[in-house]
């Protein structure tokens, strides 16, 4: 039943595939010789299950996905007072390379612009720019799932066009923000930058903050609820540059774009989406990125405002009510997530019934993506040789309640194991 939702994403990506807008990022010459039609879509759900669409294995460079990842890495590090001494968390309302501080603190505004970011780099404690780089590498690949590696060209072409970037990390040396070499902190921070990543890894990635910190896979905690906390909380409001409340009110989940066409975004609890589409918008987003991420957000319901709805949303229980015969009851409210789990869950125990009864009597509410998933699933059951009914005295998925001659919707549970019984024959016990 899994290919009810990749039929959703597939659908998503479909639809912004001719939109052309933007341009390449060319002030690092080596992010201008990409390919601008590629669109890769990934989603991770919070167990580690990922969907895919598009160019989802094409790497491309982190860029400034990294930030809010480094930033994190310094929570976790030294924690939130020192880090905060250096770095405030109020959105800037400027351009993500502004050569700019607070007025009032000499700090960078938040760790989401180039002089913050330049900031978290200084405070990942280490005794050279190479220990600084490997715990940054490792703090990324743990995140991942996976280990990442760099894109040595692009690296070598953003040292070689940084000026801009220098300037930042001079001017923070001069308001005391960074205490080591500012040549040293940049050397680092281009390297962290051209870190290669798949949108399947920034799904991944951003699973393991819906997590808590944990990477889904593995179970690894790589940091602290805490510091996911603090660092999602600072995506939320300053992830999207100045785009971040529209960002905030259209999409509703703590994201982080990068020049490279990269777009990580998280829905606590539940899943993390990745999104590779590398023509930029003025502000510095993937303008084909954010569109999709829009779409997802309305059609699969995935607003952050939601979420505590979707956290009541469950299989109350699984049971064999006869040989042959597997009840799932629901309750609570039913978004994407829940209606998503509920059909994986079925699809991975096909081998142990051949009729699957859904009750849904306790169903709260329901959003249309997750009404038209769950009502697809007859169709996958049939294609699997199974049988599939439905107990909604209530109507909640409003499926027909015949299919042909044959009943497959209840008004109880009870009617629903009697057309079961005739349709498989209790077994007769044998004389032999």
């Amino acid at each position: 039943m899994a290919e009810l939702v990749q039929r959703y994403l597939d659908q998503i990506r479909t639809e912004h595939l001719t939109n052309t807008d933007g341009a390449l990022a060319d002030y690092i010459p080596e992010l201008a010789r990409v390919d601008p039609g590629a669109l890769g879509l990934s989603l991770s759900l919070a167990d580690g299950y990922i969907y895919e669409s598009g160019d989802c294995t094409a790497e491309f460079t982190i860029q400034s996905v990294s930030k809010p990842f480094t930033y994190a890495l310094a929570l976790d590090r030294i924690g939130q007072y020192a880090v905060d001494a250096k770095i405030g968390v109020e959105p800037s309302g400027e351009a993500f390379n502004e050569i700019s501080v607070d007025e009032t603190t000499n700090r960078p505004k938040n760790p989401m612009i180039n002089a913050g970011a330049i900031a978290a780099v200084s405070l990942i404690p280490g005794v050279s720019a190479d220990d600084r780089f490997a715990q940054i590498h490792e703090f990324y690949s743990a995140f991942a799932g996976r280990d990442l590696s760099v894109d040595h060209d692009v690296y070598a072409s953003e040292k070689a066009t940084g000026s801009r970037n220098r300037a930042i990390a001079y001017m923070l040396q001069s308001f005391g923000v960074l205490d080591d070499d500012p040549d040293e902190i940049l050397d680092v921070y281009f390297r962290q930058c051209s870190i290669k990543v798949t949108s399947t890894d920034l799904a991944r990635m951003a699973a393991t903050l819906a997590r808590g910190g944990v990477e889904p896979r593995s179970g690894r905690r790589v940091t602290s609820a805490a510091v996911v906390q603090r660092t999602l909380s600072v995506m939320v409001t300053c992830g999207m540059y100045d785009a971040a409340g529209d960002w905030v009110s259209a999409v509703g989940m703590p994201a982080k774009s990068g020049v490279g066409g990269g777009i990580t975004a998280v829905l606590p609890g539940q899943l993390g989406i990745g999104v590779y589409s590398p023509l930029l918008d003025a502000k510095g987003n993937s303008v084909r990125g954010v569109e999709v991420c829009r779409s997802m957000s309305v059609s699969l319901g995935l607003h952050f405002l939601s979420v505590t709805r979707e956290s009541r949303s469950t299989i109350r229980a699984a049971y064999d009510a006869r040989p042959g015969v597997r009840v799932y009851e629901l309750h609570g409210d039913l978004l994407f997530a829940g209606a998503e789990q509920v059909l994986r869950t079925i699809e991975g125990e096909y081998d142990e019934f051949d009729i699957a009864i859904l009750e849904v009597s306790r169903v709260d509410d329901i959003d249309d993506t997750a009404r038209g998933m769950l009502a697809g699933m007859r169709e996958s059951l049939t294609a699997a040789g199974k049988q599939g009914y439905l107990v909604d005295p209530d109507d909640t998925l409003q499926v027909p309640r015949v299919d042909g001659a044959q009943a497959i919707v209840f008004s109880t549970l009870d009617d629903a194991l009697r057309a079961a019984r005739q349709s498989i024959p209790a077994p007769q016990d044998s004389d032999g």
